[in-house]
């Protein structure tokens, strides 16, 4: 009796290496290599020429099984990147884990915004993700991710496959910030009140630098249909939330990012115009 013949799953490899350096008054890119679906859209400077903006794009539009997409960025002394996306990355149902892997880099006097907009991850996704983020001296960092597990809307629940989540973030080699997450279909944390408390979305935001107390308390109090709050750790600010909706939690981390930005970052916040589209 033949065996069953053996079952292909196409999967993507991806790569995207950035690079930016300052060049006089003005950010440029200095790298953009790229390997198999993963590229940038050309560079914009909707502030002016200090801030260089690109919009990493992934045209198969979803994460499935055996996919593996190796994102890297460097920002060179006293450049400013800011980073993001044009829509939701969307993690689909598989039989086998898929990765991504994002080292950043900034150098002494640089400032990276790293700015995607949500991720959705499937009931059934095998979702692992793993951040390293390397500081150098004075450089500056803004930083957020939403995660939406399941579709709620459609009547998804995430109940089964799992999301797996590493952060890393360190200055001159000194640890600063360290994070591990792991999620399982159905696991009790969904709905667990020391969990995610029955919320399908939780979002993070960390920024570089302290803030006052009274600009720490108005932050805190805004009105909001987020559950969420902030925690000023020595060099590091830390914002999180649960919420029921993915636009909800993007609302509230862009209210955060206008008010501090001008205070941690120096610039005031001028949202990008893929985020409206």
């Amino acid at each position: 009796m033949n065996a069953p013949a053996a079952v292909f799953t196409p999967s993507w490899q991806a790569e995207l290496e950035l690079g930016y350096g300052r060049d006089g008054d003005a950010t440029r890119p200095t790298m953009r290599r790229h390997k198999g679906p993963l590229r940038v859209q050309k560079h914009l400077y909707a502030e002016g020429p200090e801030v260089c903006q690109h919009i990493i794009v992934h045209p198969p539009g979803g994460i499935a099984g055996g996919d593996r997409l190796d994102i890297s960025a460097t920002v060179g002394a006293n450049a400013w990147a800011q980073l993001t996306s044009p829509g939701a990355a969307k993690w689909y149902r598989a039989a086998g884990p898929a990765y991504q892997h994002l080292r950043l880099r900034v150098e002494a006097g640089a400032t990276l915004e790293w700015l995607p907009q949500e991720t959705i991850v499937y009931a059934g996704a095998q979702a692992e993700i793993t951040t390293e983020i390397d500081l150098a001296g004075d450089a500056k960092l803004l930083y957020w991710d939403i995660v939406a597990l399941g579709r709620p809307a459609s009547g998804e629940r995430f109940d089964s496959g799992h999301f797996q989540a590493q952060l890393n973030i360190r200055r001159d080699g000194q640890l600063l910030w360290h994070e591990r997450q792991r999620v399982a279909g159905d696991d009790g944390l969904l709905d667990s009140p020391i969990g995610l408390n029955g919320k399908p979305v939780f979002a993070t935001l960390l920024i570089s630098g302290e803030i006052d107390s009274d600009l720490l308390e108005h932050c805190r109090n805004l009105s909001t249909p987020v559950r969420g709050d902030l925690t000023q750790l020595p060099g590091l600010l830390v914002a999180r939330c649960l919420a029921s909706e993915a636009l909800h939690a993007r609302a509230w981390l862009i209210e955060l990012w206008r008010l501090l930005r001008p205070e941690l970052l120096g610039r005031a916040a001028v949202p990008p115009r893929i985020w409206s589209t």
